[in-house]
């Protein structure tokens, strides 16, 4: 018995520390972020501007002018998007991987990305912006949430309450609504497809201060629900047997993470479009260094694939500068990559 607990104690002893490294990480991987581009900045000028801007009056302005709205008006919303796309998508993967106990499971799992992609292209393609530049997100958030709700009724329909048959339910509803946007792209304008290709392929280009919040206040709201029910996430793991065993009431808890998990991926694929590949794996990633226990599987998560996905952001922007790379190729290639590395694990 203490030998089979030792492993866990040393990795409760390491997590602390790591942490911390980890939200250092963070912070310098937002500093580059903001710092290079077409345009350098200087560290010292995009953290002189950060605190002027936060704390006017206190930081003598001695930089051009250019510098200042390149850092606070262009670069620092899309790092700050890129961290929280990143920790958002992580969260959901390494959540729905538990109550699905399958480890390719992602937040494109349920149709929710799908879903997503036919609001924005029908806003892209044939509404217009009737709402400014908040119809594109909003239509893709609404798009989101009408496909869960269409994998909801499904799984109700077809009595698919298990683990596997949500699974199917989400295949197949994500296979039906992406057949309905790609109806939308054929009968839509010609040459407005390239902007839906971009925004299909993933792009943080569209950042801004006001549209912020959103996707802030509902990754704290969702994060905190998921780490208040991380005991009922490790017990998923374990077989619904065991988790009803333990009181635990499966079918619906299940449910209830599934919904969550689309809210908050439908929030980030209205701002960030769709990235694939960070839920699958940097869940993986934080297990191997962190174990299984969801208590530190999810803050884990959230901030590695906050970290990669700036860093991801970074190279998109960087590799053919001053062209942005969408950044679900990024994604994609170093997915694929880590994958097969994983597979020769075993």
């Amino acid at each position: 018995m203490t030998d089979a607990a030792a492993p866990a104690r040393v990795r409760t002893r390491i997590a602390l520390p790591l942490f911390g490294a980890g939200l250092v990480a963070l912070v310098l991987s937002l500093s580059v972020a903001v710092s290079v581009g077409a345009v350098t900045v200087p560290l010292a000028t995009v953290w002189g501007v950060i605190a002027e801007r936060t704390l006017p009056g206190l930081h003598l302005a001695d930089w051009p002018r250019g510098h200042a709205a390149i850092v606070w008006e262009v670069r620092l919303p899309r790092a700050l998007l890129a961290a929280m796309v990143g920790a958002g998508l992580a969260l959901v993967g390494a959540s729905l991987q538990s109550v699905t106990r399958n480890p390719l499971a992602d937040p494109h799992l349920l149709g929710i990305s799908a879903g997503g992609a036919f609001g924005a292209i029908l806003a892209l393609l044939h509404t217009g912006l009737f709402l400014g530049l908040m119809t594109v997100p909003l239509m893709a958030f609404a798009g989101a949430l009408g496909a869960t709700l269409l994998v909801l009724a499904v799984t109700s329909f077809a009595r698919a309450t298990s683990a596997d048959r949500l699974v199917l339910a989400g295949v197949a509803v994500s296979f039906v609504v992406m057949s309905c946007a790609n109806v939308l792209i054929f009968l839509g304008d010609p040459r407005a497809t390239h902007t839906v290709v971009f925004w299909m392929l993933g792009g943080l280009g569209l950042a801004q201060w006001d549209q912020l919040l959103y996707p802030a206040a509902l990754l704290a709201a969702c994060g905190a629900w998921l780490m208040a029910h991380a005991g009922r996430l490790n017990a998923m793991t374990v077989g619904d047997e065991m988790a009803s065993t333990l009181g635990i009431p499966v079918a619906r808890f299940r449910l209830s993470v599934f919904v969550v998990g689309a809210a908050l991926t439908g929030c980030m694929v209205a701002f960030s479009g769709i990235i694939g590949f960070v839920g699958l794996m940097v869940p993986h990633i934080v297990r191997l260094v962190l174990g299984g226990d969801y208590a530190r599987v999810l803050p884990g998560a959230a901030l590695v694939g906050a970290i990669f996905l700036v860093w991801a952001d970074i190279l998109a922007r960087t590799a053919m500068a001053p062209e942005d790379i969408p950044i679900g190729i990024v994604t994609g290639l170093i997915g694929g990559a880590f994958f097969v590395w994983l597979l020769r694990r075993r």
